[in-house]
């Protein structure tokens, strides 16, 4: 009998095991890979699946040394991990993708800024280093002006929008040790995302660009492919997501969301180096999803096909409803399966609570508009026990229990 060490396969090490973990740990399931984890608690959503779990927070470098021993690569399913502690473990001898050169323009803002200049579009910015710099940001490119925090910020945390100066605001972020930079707030028709794999090798893989659907800061759908894109513009898209990989050295994923400015141009907005959210439509929706793509790529396998498997896929993202709904989750996707028996589900193991991401569902189709719908549908259920169309499993809608024919 095997030791409960031997490992046939490569092991690779996620930092951090929240939903990001987790669906990787099902792709390396299929792959035969071990996926280990390293959770800060024992509830976190990959921790709970996951045979190989290592408790331990990123900050702490004697964690990282003993969770790194015996993994193939080290990869992240977050980008706050501090700079130093990986820099240790390159020093070590690990395999850490993406490295830590390339993270950093994922971890920071106006580094990421700064470098992207000379290979994209980017919005004018300045950082902030008083309160005044605000007003003098306003005044040269006018108001409203998008205020960030330079490293932590996401899902719309740490980005205030500025109608006017607000001195005593951006004095007490300040003050309390927030380093801060300001963008003019660009004019646009929607919000685009370009998602790439890149391996060691140098070998590169390209997903259809998506359009990303944002309330209150947060993505709430992923529509896939954007409709309406001109293909030149998608190709225009991907070609800078791939070129931008390539510059930064980026080994793994790399999700580039973009602004579609009125005027036409693409703008980048935001990077990412790991799975992202507007790719969790490709479990379901590309040949090959994020996830297995992350993994070939860290270990330098052959990339896989990225060929969408439907004419229309949309993601929707299950969030926490204001108000915690009397139905739990299993009864809720009860009467969801009844009524759409074709959705796919994919829930986090996350407590639920107002906003938070919790799950997302994935329909596909032919026709944008009614994929869309379902997904809606689906997602709004799932987060309110409610059907936004006046549908009700407890007024009329019968749960069908004729046979599903094929």
């Amino acid at each position: 009998m095997d030791s409960p060490d031997f490992h046939p396969l490569p092991v690779v090490g996620m930092i951090g095991a929240g939903q990001l973990a987790r669906m990787t740990h099902q792709s390396a399931i299929a792959l035969g890979q071990s996926l280990r984890v390293l959770a800060v608690r024992p509830d976190d959503p990959a921790a709970v699946v996951c045979a190989d779990v290592r408790a331990g927070a990123a900050t702490d470098l004697a964690a990282l040394r003993e969770f790194a021993h015996g993994c193939a690569a080290v990869t992240f399913d977050h980008e706050q991990v501090p700079q130093e502690n990986l820099r240790a473990l390159v020093d070590a001898g690990v395999t850490v993708h993406p490295h830590p050169d390339a993270l950093l323009h994922a971890q920071d803002k106006l580094v990421m800024r700064r470098r992207l200049e000379a290979l994209a579009t980017v919005p004018r910015f300045a950082e902030i280093r008083e309160a005044d710099d605000v007003e003098r940001f306003g005044a040269e490119h006018g108001w409203p002006v998008v205020l960030k925090a330079v490293r932590g910020g996401y899902d719309g945390r740490g980005v205030w929008m500025l109608d006017g100066p607000a001195p005593a605001q951006v004095g007490e972020l300040l003050a309390a040790g927030t380093p801060l930079m300001a963008e003019e707030a660009v004019p646009m028709r929607r919000e685009l995302a370009a998602l790439v794999a890149r391996s060691p090798y140098g070998q590169a893989a390209a997903w259809p660009v998506v359009e990303t659907v944002q309330e209150d800061g947060q993505c709430v759908q992923v529509l896939a492919p954007a409709p309406g894109l001109a293909e030149d513009v998608a190709v225009e898209a991907q070609e800078l997501a791939l070129r931008i990989a390539s510059e930064l050295g980026v080994t793994g994923l790399l999700a580039v969301e973009l602004f579609e400015r009125t005027d036409g141009v693409l703008v980048v907005n935001e990077l990412a180096m790991r799975p992202h959210n507007s790719g969790h439509w490709t479990i379901e929706g590309s040949r090959t999803s994020q996830f297995e793509q992350h993994l070939r790529a860290v270990l330098d396998y052959p990339l896989g096909a990225t060929a969408p498997t439907a004419p229309a896929v949309v993601m929707a993202n299950v969030l926490g409803a204001v108000t915690l709904p009397a139905m739990t989750v299993d009864e809720r996707l009860h009467h969801l399966f009844a009524r759409f028996p074709d959705v796919k589900v994919h829930l986090y193991g996350k407590a639920e609570r107002p906003a938070r991401k919790v799950g997302h569902v994935t329909a596909l189709g032919t026709d944008m508009a009614e994929v869309r719908r379902r997904a809606g549908l689906a997602a709004a259920w799932l987060s309110t026990a409610e059907w936004p169309d006046g549908w009700s499993p407890h007024t009329g809608g019968a749960i069908e229990r004729e046979v599903q024919r094929v």
